[in-house]
Protein backbone atom coordinates (compact mmCIF):
# COMPACT_ATOMS: atom_id res chain seq x y z
CA UNK A 1 0.00 0.00 0.00
CA UNK A 2 1.24 3.65 -0.88
CA UNK A 3 0.80 6.36 1.40
CA UNK A 4 1.38 10.10 0.46
CA UNK A 5 3.00 11.92 2.96
CA UNK A 6 2.62 15.88 2.66
CA UNK A 7 4.00 18.53 4.38
CA UNK A 8 1.22 20.97 5.48
CA UNK A 9 1.87 24.53 5.35
CA UNK A 10 1.98 27.36 7.95
CA UNK A 11 -0.90 28.99 5.58
CA UNK A 12 -2.80 26.12 5.25
CA UNK A 13 -3.16 24.90 8.88
CA UNK A 14 -4.61 28.40 9.79
CA UNK A 15 -7.09 27.97 7.19
CA UNK A 16 -8.70 24.78 8.94
CA UNK A 17 -11.62 25.44 10.55
CA UNK A 18 -11.78 24.39 14.42
CA UNK A 19 -13.53 22.95 16.93
CA UNK A 20 -16.71 25.46 18.32
CA UNK A 21 -17.39 25.61 22.05
CA UNK A 22 -20.88 25.55 23.03
CA UNK A 23 -22.11 28.95 24.82
CA UNK A 24 -23.49 26.92 28.13
CA UNK A 25 -19.94 25.72 28.83
CA UNK A 26 -18.17 28.79 28.62
CA UNK A 27 -20.49 30.01 31.17
CA UNK A 28 -19.69 27.00 32.91
CA UNK A 29 -16.09 28.23 33.20
CA UNK A 30 -16.84 31.64 34.16
CA UNK A 31 -19.09 30.39 37.06
CA UNK A 32 -16.36 28.16 38.00
CA UNK A 33 -14.02 30.65 37.57
CA UNK A 34 -15.74 33.45 39.92
CA UNK A 35 -16.53 30.96 43.22
CA UNK A 36 -12.53 30.14 43.11
CA UNK A 37 -12.16 34.11 43.21
CA UNK A 38 -14.58 34.29 46.39
CA UNK A 39 -13.16 31.32 47.92
CA UNK A 40 -9.29 32.75 47.91
CA UNK A 41 -11.21 35.96 48.85
CA UNK A 42 -12.92 34.62 51.99
CA UNK A 43 -9.90 32.61 52.95
CA UNK A 44 -7.53 35.48 52.29
CA UNK A 45 -9.97 37.41 55.04
CA UNK A 46 -9.53 34.57 57.64
CA UNK A 47 -6.42 34.14 57.50
CA UNK A 48 -5.07 37.57 57.11
CA UNK A 49 -7.89 40.83 57.22
CA UNK A 50 -9.36 39.57 60.55
CA UNK A 51 -6.61 41.69 63.12
CA UNK A 52 -5.97 40.78 66.63
CA UNK A 53 -7.20 42.92 69.31
CA UNK A 54 -4.37 45.04 70.75
CA UNK A 55 -2.57 43.08 74.07
CA UNK A 56 -3.03 44.82 77.24
CA UNK A 57 0.04 47.00 78.53
CA UNK A 58 1.86 45.78 81.52
CA UNK A 59 4.38 48.16 83.13
CA UNK A 60 7.72 46.23 84.01
CA UNK A 61 9.55 47.81 86.86
CA UNK A 62 12.92 47.23 87.80
CA UNK A 63 13.30 45.28 90.84
CA UNK A 64 15.88 47.05 93.84
CA UNK A 65 16.54 46.41 96.94
CA UNK A 66 17.06 49.14 99.63
CA UNK A 67 18.47 49.54 103.05
CA UNK A 68 17.74 51.89 105.63
CA UNK A 69 21.18 53.00 107.51
CA UNK A 70 19.86 54.15 110.35
CA UNK A 71 23.15 55.90 112.89
CA UNK A 72 26.14 54.50 114.31
CA UNK A 73 28.91 55.26 116.99
CA UNK A 74 32.06 55.28 114.57
CA UNK A 75 35.61 55.75 116.05
CA UNK A 76 37.17 58.63 114.03
CA UNK A 77 40.33 57.96 112.62
CA UNK A 78 42.88 60.28 111.53
CA UNK A 79 45.37 59.74 108.77
CA UNK A 80 48.77 60.88 109.24
CA UNK A 81 52.29 60.70 107.68
CA UNK A 82 55.69 61.34 109.62
CA UNK A 83 58.73 60.50 110.97
CA UNK A 84 60.37 58.01 112.88
CA UNK A 85 62.90 58.79 115.71
CA UNK A 86 64.18 58.33 118.97
CA UNK A 87 61.46 59.54 122.00
CA UNK A 88 64.44 60.60 124.43
CA UNK A 89 67.85 60.51 122.24
CA UNK A 90 70.54 61.33 124.18
CA UNK A 91 73.73 62.82 122.39
CA UNK A 92 77.00 61.97 123.89
CA UNK A 93 80.38 64.10 123.53
CA UNK A 94 83.56 64.55 125.76
CA UNK A 95 83.24 65.56 129.29
CA UNK A 96 86.77 66.03 130.06
CA UNK A 97 89.85 67.64 128.82
CA UNK A 98 89.71 65.08 125.37
CA UNK A 99 92.92 63.64 124.08
CA UNK A 100 93.51 60.75 121.34
CA UNK A 101 90.72 58.05 121.46
CA UNK A 102 92.55 54.81 121.72
CA UNK A 103 89.43 52.60 121.68
CA UNK A 104 85.83 52.56 120.79
CA UNK A 105 84.00 50.09 122.34
CA UNK A 106 80.23 50.02 121.39
CA UNK A 107 78.61 49.58 117.83
CA UNK A 108 75.18 51.32 116.34
CA UNK A 109 72.57 48.85 117.30
CA UNK A 110 73.99 47.85 120.60
CA UNK A 111 72.78 48.01 124.16
CA UNK A 112 74.52 50.27 126.83
CA UNK A 113 74.19 50.33 130.52
CA UNK A 114 74.16 53.51 132.42
CA UNK A 115 77.71 54.46 132.94
CA UNK A 116 79.34 52.12 130.28
CA UNK A 117 82.17 53.05 128.55
CA UNK A 118 81.70 53.65 124.69
CA UNK A 119 85.53 54.70 123.90
CA UNK A 120 88.26 54.94 125.79
CA UNK A 121 90.50 57.95 125.27
CA UNK A 122 94.48 57.96 125.76
CA UNK A 123 95.44 59.13 129.50
CA UNK A 124 99.40 58.50 129.73
CA UNK A 125 99.99 62.26 130.98
CA UNK A 126 97.32 62.05 133.55
CA UNK A 127 98.56 58.50 134.86
CA UNK A 128 101.81 60.40 135.79
CA UNK A 129 100.26 63.42 136.72
CA UNK A 130 98.28 61.29 140.05
CA UNK A 131 101.52 59.35 140.90
CA UNK A 132 103.04 62.72 141.56
CA UNK A 133 100.20 63.49 143.62
CA UNK A 134 100.55 60.32 144.87
CA UNK A 135 104.12 60.63 146.22
CA UNK A 136 102.99 64.08 147.61
CA UNK A 137 100.74 63.19 149.66
CA UNK A 138 103.08 60.33 151.09
CA UNK A 139 105.41 63.17 151.73
CA UNK A 140 102.43 65.33 153.50
CA UNK A 141 101.66 62.17 155.76
CA UNK A 142 105.23 62.14 157.04
CA UNK A 143 105.65 65.96 157.68
CA UNK A 144 102.34 65.33 159.44
CA UNK A 145 104.16 62.21 161.48
CA UNK A 146 107.00 64.32 162.84
CA UNK A 147 104.83 67.19 163.63
CA UNK A 148 103.21 65.35 165.86
CA UNK A 149 106.13 63.80 167.46
CA UNK A 150 107.58 67.28 168.21
CA UNK A 151 103.88 68.18 169.80
CA UNK A 152 104.38 65.13 171.76
CA UNK A 153 107.75 65.69 173.08
CA UNK A 154 107.04 69.17 173.58
CA UNK A 155 104.17 68.65 175.79
CA UNK A 156 106.36 66.50 178.45
CA UNK A 157 108.99 69.27 178.29
CA UNK A 158 106.13 71.81 179.56
CA UNK A 159 105.28 69.50 182.51
CA UNK A 160 108.49 69.56 183.53
CA UNK A 161 108.96 73.26 182.51
CA UNK A 162 111.62 73.15 180.05
CA UNK A 163 109.15 74.51 177.99
CA UNK A 164 107.19 77.42 177.13
CA UNK A 165 103.49 77.16 176.64
CA UNK A 166 103.96 79.73 174.12
CA UNK A 167 106.36 77.09 172.26
CA UNK A 168 104.13 74.04 172.22
CA UNK A 169 101.01 76.10 170.77
CA UNK A 170 103.78 76.69 167.58
CA UNK A 171 104.44 72.58 167.51
CA UNK A 172 100.33 72.29 167.74
CA UNK A 173 100.19 74.64 164.28
CA UNK A 174 102.76 72.90 162.92
CA UNK A 175 101.01 69.48 163.57
CA UNK A 176 97.87 70.91 162.42
CA UNK A 177 99.49 72.62 158.77
CA UNK A 178 100.81 69.68 157.79
CA UNK A 179 97.93 67.48 158.63
CA UNK A 180 96.03 70.14 156.36
CA UNK A 181 98.78 69.47 153.71
CA UNK A 182 97.53 65.97 153.28
CA UNK A 183 94.27 66.30 153.03
CA UNK A 184 95.42 68.93 149.97
CA UNK A 185 97.43 66.43 148.63
CA UNK A 186 94.45 63.80 148.79
CA UNK A 187 91.69 66.22 147.23
CA UNK A 188 94.40 67.04 144.29
CA UNK A 189 95.05 63.53 143.95
CA UNK A 190 91.18 63.04 143.83
CA UNK A 191 90.62 66.09 141.20
CA UNK A 192 93.25 64.02 139.15
CA UNK A 193 91.98 61.13 138.93
CA UNK A 194 87.79 62.31 138.24
CA UNK A 195 89.52 64.62 135.32
CA UNK A 196 91.16 60.81 134.39
CA UNK A 197 88.02 59.00 134.82
CA UNK A 198 86.40 61.61 132.63
CA UNK A 199 88.43 60.73 130.04
CA UNK A 200 86.40 57.64 129.07
CA UNK A 201 83.40 58.41 127.53
CA UNK A 202 80.38 56.59 129.13
CA UNK A 203 76.90 56.42 128.41
CA UNK A 204 74.57 58.56 130.68
CA UNK A 205 71.60 56.45 131.01
CA UNK A 206 70.49 52.86 129.51
CA UNK A 207 69.48 52.93 126.09
CA UNK A 208 70.07 51.93 122.67
CA UNK A 209 73.35 53.12 120.51
CA UNK A 210 71.95 54.50 117.29
CA UNK A 211 74.86 56.71 115.81
CA UNK A 212 78.75 55.98 116.27
CA UNK A 213 80.85 58.93 115.13
CA UNK A 214 84.42 58.61 116.38
CA UNK A 215 87.55 56.14 115.30
CA UNK A 216 90.53 55.11 116.93
CA UNK A 217 93.56 57.48 116.60
CA UNK A 218 90.92 60.16 116.75
CA UNK A 219 91.94 63.35 118.92
CA UNK A 220 88.49 64.64 120.82
CA UNK A 221 88.12 67.56 123.07
CA UNK A 222 84.88 69.55 124.38
CA UNK A 223 84.58 71.45 121.45
CA UNK A 224 84.54 68.07 119.16
CA UNK A 225 80.78 68.00 119.16
CA UNK A 226 78.48 64.43 119.29
CA UNK A 227 80.55 61.34 119.00
CA UNK A 228 77.27 59.06 119.75
CA UNK A 229 73.36 58.95 119.77
CA UNK A 230 71.58 56.86 122.20
CA UNK A 231 67.86 56.30 122.89
CA UNK A 232 67.04 56.27 126.18
CA UNK A 233 65.67 52.87 126.94
CA UNK A 234 64.77 51.99 123.48
CA UNK A 235 62.15 53.64 122.85
CA UNK A 236 60.86 55.26 119.74
CA UNK A 237 58.16 57.30 118.50
CA UNK A 238 56.99 59.10 115.65
CA UNK A 239 56.45 62.65 114.97
CA UNK A 240 52.88 62.77 112.76
CA UNK A 241 52.07 65.61 111.26
CA UNK A 242 48.38 66.12 111.88
CA UNK A 243 46.22 69.02 110.41
CA UNK A 244 44.79 72.02 112.40
CA UNK A 245 41.22 71.02 112.57
CA UNK A 246 42.52 67.12 113.20
CA UNK A 247 44.80 68.69 116.02
CA UNK A 248 42.17 70.62 117.65
CA UNK A 249 40.36 67.15 118.75
CA UNK A 250 43.48 64.67 119.09
CA UNK A 251 44.26 63.85 123.55
CA UNK A 252 46.65 62.84 124.86
CA UNK A 253 46.85 58.92 125.62
CA UNK A 254 44.95 58.35 122.01
CA UNK A 255 45.43 54.53 120.33
CA UNK A 256 47.48 54.56 116.97
CA UNK A 257 48.61 52.04 114.36
CA UNK A 258 51.81 53.20 112.89
CA UNK A 259 52.98 51.21 109.51
CA UNK A 260 56.80 51.77 108.43
CA UNK A 261 56.77 52.98 104.74
CA UNK A 262 57.83 49.75 102.78
CA UNK A 263 56.57 47.19 105.30
CA UNK A 264 53.23 46.04 105.90
CA UNK A 265 53.14 45.30 109.55
CA UNK A 266 51.98 48.06 112.11
CA UNK A 267 52.74 48.79 115.55
CA UNK A 268 50.81 49.90 118.26
CA UNK A 269 50.93 52.95 120.30
CA UNK A 270 49.41 56.02 121.81
CA UNK A 271 49.65 59.61 121.27
CA UNK A 272 51.89 60.87 124.43
CA UNK A 273 52.34 64.51 123.70
CA UNK A 274 49.98 66.83 121.32
CA UNK A 275 52.20 70.16 119.89
CA UNK A 276 51.01 73.20 121.78
CA UNK A 277 51.58 75.06 118.34
CA UNK A 278 50.83 75.13 114.68
CA UNK A 279 53.21 75.83 111.65
CA UNK A 280 51.93 78.98 110.18
CA UNK A 281 53.16 77.81 106.79
CA UNK A 282 51.64 74.35 106.64
CA UNK A 283 49.20 75.08 109.17
CA UNK A 284 49.64 71.85 110.94
CA UNK A 285 50.49 70.56 113.97
CA UNK A 286 52.99 67.29 115.71
CA UNK A 287 51.36 64.51 117.18
CA UNK A 288 54.14 62.59 119.56
CA UNK A 289 53.52 58.89 119.16
CA UNK A 290 54.79 56.47 121.82
CA UNK A 291 56.46 53.43 120.54
CA UNK A 292 57.76 50.28 122.03
CA UNK A 293 61.43 48.92 120.76
CA UNK A 294 61.46 47.33 117.67
CA UNK A 295 63.92 46.45 114.67
CA UNK A 296 61.97 47.58 112.16
CA UNK A 297 61.36 51.21 113.36
CA UNK A 298 64.43 53.18 112.04
CA UNK A 299 64.78 56.29 112.99
CA UNK A 300 64.59 58.68 110.74
CA UNK A 301 62.32 56.47 108.62
CA UNK A 302 59.15 57.54 107.32
CA UNK A 303 55.88 55.96 108.85
CA UNK A 304 51.91 56.53 108.56
CA UNK A 305 49.24 56.65 111.36
CA UNK A 306 45.68 55.92 111.55
CA UNK A 307 45.01 57.88 115.17
CA UNK A 308 41.67 57.41 116.99
CA UNK A 309 40.34 60.85 117.61
CA UNK A 310 37.10 60.01 119.45
CA UNK A 311 34.03 59.18 118.05
CA UNK A 312 31.07 60.43 115.73
CA UNK A 313 27.31 59.09 115.26
CA UNK A 314 27.24 58.72 111.04
CA UNK A 315 25.48 56.63 109.24
CA UNK A 316 27.17 53.83 107.70
CA UNK A 317 26.70 52.11 104.40
CA UNK A 318 28.33 49.16 102.33
CA UNK A 319 30.51 49.95 99.30
CA UNK A 320 27.61 48.72 96.74
CA UNK A 321 25.13 51.74 97.53
CA UNK A 322 27.69 54.37 97.00
CA UNK A 323 28.79 55.58 93.54
CA UNK A 324 30.76 58.57 91.62
CA UNK A 325 31.47 60.70 89.21
CA UNK A 326 33.33 63.83 88.19
CA UNK A 327 30.56 65.41 90.27
CA UNK A 328 31.40 63.40 93.24
CA UNK A 329 29.71 60.74 95.35
CA UNK A 330 26.14 60.02 95.44
CA UNK A 331 23.57 57.53 96.04
CA UNK A 332 20.11 56.66 95.42
CA UNK A 333 17.18 57.83 97.31
CA UNK A 334 13.38 56.49 97.37
CA UNK A 335 11.33 59.51 96.66
CA UNK A 336 7.78 59.87 96.39
CA UNK A 337 6.19 57.26 93.78
CA UNK A 338 9.23 54.60 94.07
CA UNK A 339 10.84 57.03 92.24
CA UNK A 340 14.90 57.70 92.19
CA UNK A 341 16.11 60.55 93.79
CA UNK A 342 20.17 61.29 93.29
CA UNK A 343 21.86 62.51 96.55
CA UNK A 344 25.06 64.19 96.97
CA UNK A 345 27.39 62.62 100.05
CA UNK A 346 30.44 63.44 101.76
CA UNK A 347 32.57 60.26 102.81
CA UNK A 348 34.19 59.02 105.77
CA UNK A 349 36.13 56.19 107.28
CA UNK A 350 35.97 53.07 105.88
CA UNK A 351 36.52 49.98 107.78
CA UNK A 352 34.61 46.37 107.84
CA UNK A 353 31.34 47.56 108.66
CA UNK A 354 31.01 49.81 105.96
CA UNK A 355 31.62 53.31 104.84
CA UNK A 356 30.77 56.32 107.15
CA UNK A 357 28.48 58.91 105.34
CA UNK A 358 29.49 62.48 107.31
CA UNK A 359 27.24 64.75 105.13
CA UNK A 360 24.05 64.37 103.22
CA UNK A 361 22.46 61.33 104.95
CA UNK A 362 20.42 61.45 108.49
CA UNK A 363 20.21 57.82 107.92
CA UNK A 364 15.81 57.53 107.77
CA UNK A 365 16.03 57.33 104.19
CA UNK A 366 15.54 54.15 102.05
CA UNK A 367 19.10 53.95 100.02
CA UNK A 368 19.15 52.02 96.83
CA UNK A 369 21.71 48.74 97.77
CA UNK A 370 23.27 47.52 94.50
CA UNK A 371 22.38 47.92 91.05
CA UNK A 372 23.00 51.92 90.73
CA UNK A 373 24.85 52.36 87.61
CA UNK A 374 21.22 51.28 85.83
CA UNK A 375 19.22 53.31 87.32
CA UNK A 376 18.70 57.13 86.23
CA UNK A 377 16.79 59.93 88.33
CA UNK A 378 13.04 59.78 88.31
CA UNK A 379 13.10 56.55 86.98
CA UNK A 380 10.44 54.55 88.35
CA UNK A 381 11.23 50.99 90.78
CA UNK A 382 10.02 48.04 92.55
CA UNK A 383 11.98 48.77 96.00
CA UNK A 384 12.73 45.60 98.47
CA UNK A 385 13.93 46.60 101.86
CA UNK A 386 16.76 44.62 102.70
CA UNK A 387 18.33 44.33 106.30
CA UNK A 388 21.46 46.22 107.23
CA UNK A 389 23.05 42.91 108.72
CA UNK A 390 22.50 41.60 105.81
CA UNK A 391 23.34 43.40 103.31
CA UNK A 392 26.89 43.80 104.65
CA UNK A 393 27.21 40.34 104.28
CA UNK A 394 27.20 40.20 100.79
Amino acid sequence: MNYETRVIGTEELRGLPGPETPPRSRRSIIIAVLVVLLIALVVGYLLFGRSKPAAKAVEQLPLVSVVVPGRSTVARVVSATGSLAARREMPVGVAGDGGMVTRVLVEPGQWVGKGQVLALVDRSVQTQTAASLDAQIAVARSDAAIAQSELDRAQTLVTRGFLSKADLERKAATRDAALARVKVAQATLGEANARTSRLDIRAPAAGLVLTRAVEPGQIVGPGTGTLFRLAEGGQMEMRAQISEADLRGLRIGARAQVTPVGGSESFTGEVWQVSPVIDPQSRQGIARIALSYNPALRPGGFASAAVVAGSTDVPQLPNSAIQSDDKGNFVYVMGAGDKIVRRAIQVGEVSDKGVSITEGLNGTEQIVLSAGAFLTPDQKVKPTRVALSAANQR
